[in-house]
């Protein structure tokens, strides 16, 4: 099995650039209802993924809720290392799984560490439940 058959394509679900402001990505995450969101650069390189409690944590951190301040910080400012690591798209299914049980989603790069999308835990499990 490759990964492949369980990835959503990058162009078929939501994601924010690591330029964005604070704002623009808050207001991205409500709009979709997420509680966190795949990073990219323009040049289209994974960054990492930001959750609705990294947003929460800065603007606290910062003691200012301001709307208009928000717009003077980026998503760059709040990305967390080593938090939802990328997997290559030659992963194995057992590693996915792995990465899986600790993320709601896996963010999937080609080998040249551009973003090409996500595999979610439930179509991982969906997977592994028919092929028992």
């Amino acid at each position: 099995m490759n990964v492949i058959m369980l990835l959503k394509p990058k162009d078929t679900i939501k994601y924010i650039y690591d330029k964005n402001t604070l704002r623009q990505g808050i207001e991205k995450l409500r709009a979709h209802s997420y509680t966190a969101i795949p990073v990219i650069s323009k040049d289209g390189k994974y960054v990492g993924t930001v959750s609705e409690g990294d947003f929460l944590y800065y603007i606290l951190d910062k003691q200012n809720n301001n709307l208009k301040e928000q717009e003077k910080h980026f998503v760059s400012d709040i990305i967390r290392k080593d938090f939802n690591p990328a997997v290559n798209i030659e992963v194995t299914m057992d590693e996915l799984l792995d990465r899986a049980l600790k993320q709601n989603f896996v963010p999937v790069t080609d080998g040249r560490g551009t973003f090409i999308g996500i595999v979610t835990r439930q179509d991982i499990i969906k997977y592994f439940m028919k092929n028992q």
